[in-house]
């Protein structure tokens, strides 16, 4: 599961780059080798400090050769792997110096590091929580099991050892900025309120901050401080990511339409494969009746992420308004098949088999998308009796 790329928060990957590089050099203690393979570790230590991680491979495996049984070189052998991105090989090393001394904590950590490198947030985490269980305060592991647990779509939990990581090194901004997207992320609103004073007392002209409490004001339904927050951002930074794709979101929900258009066409300038910013200006083509161009920003979406279920339905539209019934299936099939309860491409797909002459197939769709959008009125009631706004 890819989840550190393209859509994740700028300071998610700030923390990861320097956790990584904060650990991935970690070693163990010198156990007095002779002056041979002192001076080879010392070629292969010099070759990593500039980057050489090919060459610092070649004087580890000579000295490895000389100690097969030091700590210290398994792990510097395994680093120069893991720096090449021979994590299999970097890893297998790091498994036989676990094996002379079991629970070793540098040993531990390269394995961890290793791991999330690799990608394999459910490996790494056991191992990093071995660290912090030996010392409750250590701030790396804290900050990479949060950000695995991120990884892992498990919100609540990455920001409880955020929190963690944040108290044992109260001035981290990235550390404060992920945290405040894992508590937004899992619907705390309050902590992302918390976090976000945080932040501001460290740096009171966070364009990620604005846009992050803008998101949390969104979701709460507060458009008029929402709107503040991403305006305070712009001024802020009017190059950050999210700034005007927030703006826009706020101006099409509002039905600000030409409004939200520019600012779309901002956020596309600065970054565009934004998939949002295509999605909505997608939305908006349709709307306009420029089913051309809806199809191609709507496709640009879907390169970008492939589970977005609004792009999905929006593409089969263009598809269809296109007179395409037979290249609207594959998106809407989609649509239905990742979200099942999803009303409209259910009677998007009912219409596009409907227009192939598959009349008994879009009728069964249709009945299914009446029946959804009969439920979801009826859960509407009930909020609406209970007192709660509309999702």
């Amino acid at each position: 599961m890819l989840k550190l790329g393209p859509c994740v928060p700028a300071a998610i990957l700030m923390l990861a780059s320097a956790a990584l590089s904060a650990g991935a050099l970690a070693r163990g203690q010198p156990q007095g080798p002779p002056a041979s393979v002192r001076a080879t570790l010392a070629e292969g230590s010099a070759a990593l400090a500039k980057g050489d991680a090919a060459t610092a491979e070649k004087s580890f495996r000579r000295a490895l050769a000389a100690e097969p049984g030091s700590l210290e070189i398994l792990n510097d052998l395994a680093i120069s792997l893991v720096k090449q991105g021979k994590i299999d090989e970097g890893v297998r090393f790091y498994k036989k110096a676990l094996a002379l001394r079991p629970g070793d904590p540098t040993t531990t950590r390269n394995l961890a590091i290793a791991y999330f490198r690799a990608q394999r947030y459910a490996r790494a985490l056991p191992l990093l929580q071995f660290l912090t269980r030996q010392l409750p305060g250590d701030f790396q592991a804290l900050s990479l099991i949060g950000l695995s647990l991120f990884a892992l779509d498990r919100y609540s939990e990455a920001a409880s050892y955020l929190e963690r990581a944040s108290a044992a090194n109260p001035s981290d901004l990235p550390t404060l900025y992920t945290l405040g997207q894992a508590d937004l992320r899992a619907g705390n609103y309050a902590a992302v309120t918390d976090v976000f004073r945080r932040i501001c007392a460290l740096n009171p002209h966070s364009a990620e901050a604005h846009v992050m409490m803008g998101t949390a004001y969104d979701k709460m339904f507060q458009v008029k401080n929402a709107l503040a927050e991403f305006q305070a951002a712009e001024k802020a930074d009017p190059n950050f990511p999210g700034v005007h794709s927030g703006l826009g979101q706020l101006y099409w929900k509002s039905d600000k339409v030409d409004l939200a258009a520019a600012e779309f066409r901002q956020e596309l300038k600065r970054f565009p494969s934004d998939p949002v910013s295509n999605c909505l200006l997608g939305e908006i083509s349709l709307r306009q009746s420029r089913p051309a161009e809806a199809e191609g920003l709507f496709t640009a979406a879907l390169k970008v992420n492939d589970r977005y279920k609004e792009a999905l339905l929006g593409l089969g539209q263009a598809e269809l308004a296109l007179q395409r019934p037979e290249r609207a299936l594959p998106p809407l099939r989609q649509a239905v098949r990742l979200y099942p309860d999803y009303a409209p491409a259910h009677y998007q797909l009912g219409n596009a088999l409907a227009r192939l002459g598959r009349t008994a197939e879009a009728a069964r769709e249709h009945a299914r998308s009446s029946t959804l959008q009969a439920e979801e009125q009826a859960r509407y009631q009930q909020k609406l009796q209970s007192g709660q706004p509309r999702p």
